[in-house]
């Protein structure tokens, strides 16, 4: 069993090398689903080559992603068509955020990289009354349910692998050239931390190895 376990993942390994999908991406259509039909303006922090960013500004006047890695700011610039409603900048998500306040902010697979506290704080201060913050973040397995959900996601990866590829090979995801590094936070003291920082915070474990918080602004009334 112990022996099979390494052929195992190695197995695994090559599949998802030869069916390769973005489990980031995944969620973005989630995300749409609990935004607003119509709304002025979104900040998309860790906005990548700029799919979501794209897909906020089918419904936002005006969207502006930041991300820290040049190369990967220059290539959203690239893919974005002459028209829609977004600009990009580098930057740190602290200390360059264009002046808001923003209906919509949403920060997908990049809070771990960042000072967990200081982050929901400025997302808070940046965010417009009865806007929205949706975060899809990575957190680090420590519980058994953790691990639970983890075993869970294996099948269901390799089946979504299979579908979204159809049997081909898929163009792979646009990589980032920054640095990157695993989350280091178990997902209790991300809740909790959330929670004292964005009163009535909905956080929830999900599949594909991430966790979603949702908070509206509104939420502050009459505490």
């Amino acid at each position: 069993m112990t022996a099979a376990l390494p052929r195992f993942l190695r197995a695994l390994d090559q599949f998802h090398a030869s069916h390769p999908w973005d489990h980031n991406a995944h969620y973005h259509r989630w995300i749409l689903r609990r935004l607003p039909g119509r709304f002025t303006s979104a900040l998309d922090v860790g906005s990548g080559s700029g799919d979501l960013a794209r897909l906020l500004a089918s419904r936002a006047e005006a969207v502006h992603g930041i991300d820290a890695d040049p190369a990967i700011v220059d290539r959203a610039r690239e893919r974005t068509a002459p028209g829609v409603p977004v600009t990009f900048s580098v930057g740190d998500a602290l200390k360059d955020v264009p002046a808001g306040p923003y209906d919509v902010i949403t920060c997908v697979a990049t809070l771990h990289h960042l000072p967990l506290t200081d982050t929901l704080t400025h997302f808070r201060q940046h965010l417009a009354p009865g806007g929205t913050l949706i975060v899809i973040g990575l957190y680090r397995p420590q519980s058994l349910s953790d691990h639970l959900i983890d075993a869970v996601a294996i099948p269901s990866n390799i089946a979504l692998a299979w579908i979204k590829n159809r049997g081909r090979r898929a163009p792979r995801p646009v990589a980032m050239t920054a640095p990157t590094r695993p989350a280091t936070t178990a997902f209790p003291d991300i809740v909790r931390e959330a929670r004292r920082v964005l009163p009535g915070v909905r956080p929830r474990r999900r599949l594909f190895w991430r966790y979603t918080l949702v908070w509206k602004r509104a939420d502050l009334v009459g505490r």
